[in-house]
């Protein structure tokens, strides 16, 4: 069968000497972060690879997790193959469902069919949401688009310490505990240098390609504790002072031209001399922390290296070592955070709570992530952050590759303009492959990317790539043979912001980066044919590529209601093998009034542990009996954690244990009456003045019969050690018909404000 049209089965050998591929993948680093590109964390790996390989100064994302991956793995835009945004805040429009069409295969698919062994090692992040459950369907999980072996997670991030990991399709635990040493990345590389190994040993010829995308560098930051110190002191001069230091060591490197500028500083980003003391505290450990966490990332990828050249592997090995997913990100706020989720909810969190936890940062029991200062000069020369896909920092980001038996120029920098989607053409090129036009039977969509080979054999090539579109969350921008026309609709840290302004109000701005490479000079006054030309050449390109409608709603969004992903059931009956749930998988109790019931059957009136748990220490809520009493506890995103509790025991014998809560309605994160029922007679009632309006967790799940992971409740011990000790029927979830909560869009819609 020709390689054109592939299937399984087909018997493809992979060409002779085809190289393996690896593709190193960090999360939530920008363009100057890394000592590789100028910046302060030291990442000795990228150096050594850009020295013996080529540094490309202008290598392009898509501002945002979901759709850079989707866009690496196929060639294609993101738009195109449905990932308009992540998956959590997907909709039913084509560009933004996260339903990748059979018609756009993966890379790892067309590399297995044409004889590549396969595998991925991290963060996937592709997954639509409502089919992360255990029955699937698995159209859409890493093993079913191309990858024989799968090791890692599904969602946009996870705890470091304990990962909410998967093994094919098979949720797991990590094999050992933070206090045992455990990080998640060091894990990533054990299982991708074993596979590697195993591939070898059992098929010397095979090439091989392994994707390495690693939770790192996106929050929470959580670095070993051996290392929590290395950077103690190394950012007292802050982020203003950072960005020059950054900005003249790129010039040393040949990064940008010695005539380049820092791009303007962010409206309503505060300078560092404008911080107190303590904002100033603050703000160091958390860069300190992050700094940390690149270097012991870094420091694992060069485990796998050095673990490649031992086994022989290196020199025939194409490597892409991509230092970001998007720029740095600026999702934890002015004041920086001890939790995540409190900034994906919207709500602020305060320099005063930071400082009572600050030697607890990097540990297991914060979910930090820096200040928006520190994102802005992570991603100097240029302006704007991660989620601002008009502008480079939110898409520039650096790129080593390292290919010996291919390079021959090493040390190099290579200026050519390139897109994510120029990854896979590249590799299929350089494997030898021809872009197929049938997959599995299904006729393929072109691929959009351009190869990078000629960048990658002669510095002095013309530049292929010449025209790009970007959209992020309303975010747009377009670049076209050295001219980019873009405009800033949307703010990444004011994601609780429901009004937008209208689209057309936007104010476009046009740079000339043959002559301003930081887009630091706006000439859209002195050149209005030129902005209104590529104005026009945004909107064919977004039509194009399913970019249109627009859609700037970001909390909205993961209101399924809202968003018109499949709605889970209004009532579910679950039991312990259900596994682990995330939120869009069952009944969403958050802004409605519910019931939950438990059928249990105590053997002793003493038996203990959860019933029921959704999200963890950082969000979520529990049903669980302490001493036998039953217990119900709401944590409001790690800030309070309410508990109603029965006076009595719940005696040996079957009994039904429930939670009903009556919401007062009014808005979103609103509170409301609860009441502690056994069978059917109330045994204690309670009061919650705020709930949490978006989403409880990216990383946790429900779970019944425990609470995995980290402990919703204080009152119970994580993970396995709270598991209920005797006998657990169903648990029965139902959002009442009752409940305070608007029919259609519209009046959800005049309800969106919260405490």
């Amino acid at each position: 069968m020709s390689r054109h049209q592939l299937t399984a089965g087909s018997g493809h050998r992979a060409p002779s000497g085809a190289p393996n591929v690896l593709v190193v993948m960090l999360d939530d680093m920008g363009f100057g972060a890394s000592s590789a590109f100028g910046g302060p964390c030291r990442m000795p790996t990228a150096e050594r690879l850009a020295e013996n390989g080529l540094r490309y100064s202008r290598f392009h994302t898509t501002a945002l997790c979901s759709p850079t991956r989707s866009a690496l793995l196929t060639g294609r835009n993101h738009h195109s193959v449905g990932m308009g945004t992540v998956t959590n805040l997907a909709t039913d429009e084509p560009g933004y469902d996260a339903m990748r069409s059979p018609s756009k295969a993966t890379l790892a698919r067309t590399l297995n069919l044409n004889g590549y062994a396969t595998g991925a090692f991290g963060k996937m992040h592709q997954t639509p949401n409502a089919e992360v459950t255990p029955a699937g369907p698995f159209t859409h999980w890493p093993t079913n688009e191309g990858f024989e072996k799968f090791y890692g997670f599904l969602g946009g991030e996870t705890d470091q310490f304990v990962p909410n990991l998967i093994s094919g399709t098979t949720y797991i635990d990590p094999p050992a505990t933070e206090a045992e040493g455990y990080h998640v990345s060091e894990d990533l590389v054990d299982q991708a240098a074993a596979w590697i190994r195993g591939v070898r040993t059992f098929d010397a010829d095979r090439p091989w390609f392994a994707y390495l995308p690693f939770g790192a560098t996106h929050a929470p930051f959580h670095v070993p504790r051996d290392r929590r110190e290395d950077y103690r002191g190394e950012f007292a001069h802050g982020w203003d002072e950072q960005r020059e230091r950054t900005l003249a060591r790129q010039k040393q490197l040949g990064l940008v031209p010695d005539d380049a500028e820092l791009a303007p500083w962010a409206e309503g980003a505060p300078h560092w001399d404008e911080l107190s003391d303590d904002d100033r505290t603050v703000a160091e450990r958390l860069m300190e922390m992050y700094a940390a966490f690149a270097e012991h990332t870094d420091a694992q990828v060069g485990r796998l290296v050095d673990e490649l050249e031992r086994l022989g592997e290196l020199d025939n090995t194409l490597v892409y070592y991509i230092l970001g997913d998007n720029g740095a990100s600026a999702e934890g706020g002015i004041e920086g955070t001890l939790n995540e989720m409190l900034r994906l909810n919207g709500l602020p969190d305060t320099t005063e709570r930071i400082l009572e936890q600050l030697d607890d940062i990097g540990g297991p029991t914060t979910y930090p992530h820096y200040n928006v200062g520190w994102a802005l000069a992570m991603d100097t020369p240029y302006q704007w952050a991660k989620q601002v896909a008009s502008h480079y920092g939110g898409t520039r980001n650096g790129l080593v590759v390292h290919w010996p038996a291919g390079i021959v120029e090493r040390g190099e920098v290579r200026h050519q303009w390139h897109h994510v989607i120029d990854v896979a053409p590249t590799i299929l090129e350089v494997a030898g492959l021809p872009h197929p036009t049938s997959v599995d039977g299904v006729e393929q969509d072109p691929i959009q990317g351009t190869s990078m080979l000629p960048s990658l054999t002669d510095g002095a090539s013309p530049e292929v790539h010449t025209t790009q579109y970007f959209e992020m969350h309303g975010n747009r921008g377009v670049y076209h043979e050295g001219w980019t026309a873009v405009t800033k609709h949307r703010t990444p840290w004011t994601v609780g912001q429901i009004e937008m302004p209208a689209f057309e109000d936007d104010r476009w701005e046009l740079y000339d980066t043959t002559s301003d490479w930081t887009q630091a000079r706006d000439i859209a006054a002195e050149h209005p044919e030129r902005l209104a030309e590529l104005q026009a050449l945004f909107l064919a390109e977004a039509q194009k590529y399913d970019v249109l409608p627009l859609d700037d709603r970001f909390l909205e969004r993961l209101i399924p209601e809202l968003s018109g992903r499949r709605l889970a059931p209004s009532t579910m009956t679950l039991d312990r093998s259900m596994g682990r749930l995330a939120e869009d998988a069952v009944p969403n109790v958050k802004n409605t009034s519910w019931r939950i019931s438990a059928d249990v059957e105590p053997d002793t009136d003493t038996s203990d542990g959860v019933l029921v748990a959704q999200g963890g220490q950082f969000g979520g809520w529990s049903v669980f009996l302490v001493e036998g009493r039953p217990v119900y506890a709401h944590n409001y995103l790690g800030v309070e954690t309410v508990h109603v509790e029965g006076p009595d025991v719940v005696p040996a014998g079957r009994h039904r244990v429930e939670v009903a809560f009556a919401y007062d309605g009014g808005g979103l994160g609103r509170g409301g009456d609860l009441t502690l029922l056994v069978d059917g007679e109330t045994v204690a009632t309670g009061r919650l003045e705020r709930t949490v309006p978006f989403g409880y967790s990216i990383v946790e799940s429900l779970n019944v019969g425990l609470d995995w992971g980290t402990p919703v409740s204080p009152r119970y011990s994580r993970d396995r050690g709270n598991r209920y000790d005797a006998v657990l029927h169903t648990v029965t979830i139902a959002v009442g018909d009752d409940a305070v909560q608007p029919t259609d869009d519209e009046a959800m819609r005049a309800v969106l404000t919260y405490h």
